[in-house]
């Protein structure tokens, strides 16, 4: 895409690449700070997982991948892909910003919907996500951090079909039919590639009879960009997609009460942007773009005439950027402007403006030093003014030794269910909700060799007027309060090894451990929170592969504890084998089946199995 909002780092990958992976990801030009950084000079705590990576983990889902990436906690209400949370280093669901190939699509409902992605993992060329303050970065909503997907950019003509079925082999519970537990997907991707025009069209469907009773889920997916060349030096773009999900919402928002409950989502992303080297030394890059999310939410679906919840909300923005290279230094500046507007059964028409801008200076004057310092100033027609500085530094000790720090400041405005929301006795808004700022600083060590990469950084936040749904004893309302400040602090530490044993023959492994250390939160005499008990506490993985010649395996295993929350361990497999242009494989996972809880009250699936068989078309 014309802006590559690329949040990149190799130490951080949840798997080390092959070797002309690990080449052509050093040759990348990233600009998470929309500063032109070559990827092997950046110094922010930034995770990667690439496309290879993807295909060796037992996942069929966006959200299923996230919960592989250190650092970045996953609650699934709906299993399959049908509906997540998700945090970055012990933030909550709302104060992470979600964007797809540097659009931001996050939901000013609700943070629930920020994941309702129009692309199957096909498309994928890798996830990024950029841990800490980001709004010097993207400005509002980004407090503890970005997450951005990148789709494949066309190299040939091609197209892939992959189809997978899977079951739990459980019968289904009373009232919920006959049969056994389980379903399947389809993804179809093509590309056309050209001399001055690309294109990547997708299509996939995932249906799901779900894994306990009314947990059916039902999700379709449409995507579309194209890349022209005008010129060799003007380039446009065109983004499109379409998703229609709906699923039972058993356990979601109200249990036992919501038993019947059922949910239906459409969301819809339009963006059409322009890139021009107006220069050797000076560049512009301008978008436009379009959220659309309806949202149906039936708490009695054979009964659509009460307690039923519709919203309809649209976010329209457009950005202007421009990047000068000079003598002393590279300097960024750059213009956003983003209207939301709501109309609700429960929330009512609502609409508010946020128009950003920011300023950033680059250099490395100084031998192995860099130094990156900026500042995004915000005006919200609800919040007014507020500015975001902050500081990028980085030594390189020697060509294999680095070390990285950064300190600035970010804020989270409250969404419209924070503020409006009327459920009566389940959940009501508070229309004198302040944002939440925070400020943090974090330190990193980063050390690679061909073969061996390390990591290890430790971060402290603080956030002020922290919002937390409270209420005061069981049968009252949840509603929404600034409760003052709720620090948190964190290390973590990673290593990754590549181990090469014969021809195509390959093992390799990645370690990681995320410790997350908060403050108390003092709630009000008598009140008890809706989401403190889940903040995540201890996260270990251990991913490992094997690859012999046509076959490949591998060994996915997570260790989640949450606050109060007992802790739970997970092994999933992948095993697959390539035979010219198909690619067979095959899951388990929750192989030691687990009973566990990621969120809310939605048991999550037990061992479960999946065949499938991927083919691709063209060179």
């Amino acid at each position: 895409m014309f802006r590559k909002l690329c949040v990149l780092t190799l130490l951080g990958s949840p798997f080390f690449a092959r070797a002309q992976d690990t080449a052509t990801l050093g040759e990348v030009i990233i600009s998470e700070s929309r500063m032109q950084i070559p990827f092997n000079k950046n110094v922010r705590n930034i995770q990667i997982i690439t496309k290879e990576e993807i295909a060796r983990l037992s996942v069929r889902s966006i959200n299923e991948v996230l919960s592989f990436i250190a650092g970045v906690d996953l609650r699934q209400r709906g299993p399959f892909g049908s509906q997540a949370d998700v945090s970055i280093d012990g933030g909550s669901f709302e104060q992470t910003l979600l964007l797809l190939n540097g659009i931001k699509i996050s939901d000013p409902q609700t943070a629930h919907h920020s994941l309702n992605i129009p692309i199957p993992l096909d498309a994928i060329e890798r996830i990024e996500v950029l841990k800490g303050p980001a709004a010097r970065v993207y400005g509002i909503n980004a407090l503890t951090g970005a997450i951005n997907i990148v789709t494949k950019t066309p190299q040939s003509n091609g197209l892939d079909v992959n189809v997978y079925a899977g079951s739990s082999f459980k019968n289904k519970e009373a009232g919920d039919g006959t049969g056994i537990y389980g379903g399947g997907g389809a993804q179809l991707t093509g590309t056309i590639a050209k001399e001055n025009h690309n294109h990547l069209f997708t299509l996939s469907k995932d249906y799901y009879n779900g894994q306990r009773y009314n947990s059916k889920s039902d999700n379709n997916r449409l995507f579309y960009q194209g890349r022209y060349q005008l010129h060799e030096k003007h380039q446009l773009d065109v983004t499109a997609g379409y998703t229609h999900n709906q699923f039972g919402a058993n356990g979601f928002y109200a249990s036992p009460i919501d038993k019947e409950s059922y949910e239906v989502v459409e969301t819809s992303v339009f963006s059409i942007s322009s890139s021009h080297q107006i220069t050797d030394k000076f560049r512009l890059r301008a978008r436009i773009s379009d959220r659309y999310n309806e949202d149906d939410y039936r708490f009695y679906r054979d009964d659509l005439s009460r307690s039923r919840s519709l919203h309809y909300n649209n976010v329209l923005a457009g950005e202007l950027h421009a990047g000068l290279q000079t003598g002393i230094g590279d300097f960024g500046i750059g213009v956003e402007t983003r209207y939301e507007s709501i109309q609700s059964s429960n929330i009512g028409d609502r609409k508010r403006n946020n128009q950003g801008f920011y300023a950033e200076y680059k250099t490395e004057a100084i031998k192995n030093l860099l130094l990156n310092v900026g500042t995004y100033v915000n005006y919200n027609s609800q919040y007014g003014w507020q500015a975001f500085p902050g500081v990028d530094v980085g030594y390189s000790i020697t060509n294999r030794l680095k070390l990285g720090a950064n300190i600035g400041t970010s804020q989270r405005i409250p969404s419209f269910t924070d503020l409006y929301l009327n459920q009566g006795s389940a959940n009501i808004g508070n229309a004198n909700l302040v944002s939440e700022n925070a400020f943090s600083y974090e330190f990193n060590v980063k050390y690679h060799t061909n073969d061996v990469q390390l990591q290890a950084g430790y971060f402290n936040r603080n956030i002020s007027d922290f919002i937390d749904w409270i209420r005061e004893t069981t049968g009252n309302p949840y509603q929404p309060f600034n409760l003052g400040d709720f620090k948190m602090q964190g290390w973590n530490v990673q290593i990754a090894q590549r181990i090469n044993f014969g021809h195509q023959h390959l093992f390799r492994y990645r370690l990681s451990y995320n410790f997350l250390s908060p403050n108390e939160m003092q709630l009000p005499a008598g009140y008890n929170s809706k989401y403190q008990i889940e903040s995540l506490k201890h996260q270990f993985l251990l991913n490992t592969n094997v690859q012999l010649g046509a076959w490949n395996v591998s060994l996915n295993n997570r260790y989640i504890k949450r606050e109060i929350n007992k802790g739970y361990y997970l092994m999933d497999i992948r095993a697959s084998y390539q035979y010219k242009a198909f690619n067979i494989y095959t899951d388990l996972t929750n192989v030691l089946d687990q009973e566990y809880v990621e969120t809310a009250a939605v048991p999550m699936p037990g061992r479960w199995a999946t065949v499938g068989v991927r083919y691709h078309f063209g060179k």
